[in-house]
């Protein structure tokens, strides 16, 4: 007898392996910016002073930020809900 979780391995396995793909993409992208190239700063980096300033007039492009990360986590919700359904209706 086959138990009903076994049809879900597939997908999530999938999903993982997506995420992985994902993540080291975005690992390589920083690494080929200079992201960890001054380690010796960023040692230091929560040791300084926080600078106090007035309030920041938001600028539009914080705002095109803001409603592209919404987006993405949209989307990323929404493949997550496809897969589930996916599953649920056609998996065997």
């Amino acid at each position: 007898m086959e138990f009903v979780s076994d049809m879900y391995y597939p997908y999530f396995i999938t999903y993982m392996i997506a995420g992985f793909i994902v993540s080291l993409l975005v690992f390589f992208w920083a690494l080929r910016n200079g992201q960890f190239k001054d380690q010796q700063r960023a040692r230091f980096l929560p040791l300084e002073p926080e600078v106090e300033s007035g309030m920041e007039k938001v600028s539009k492009f914080s705002r095109v930020e803001i409603y592209g990360l919404f987006f993405l986590a949209a989307a990323g919700l929404c493949a997550s809900a496809a897969v589930l359904i996916f599953a649920i209706f056609f998996g065997s």
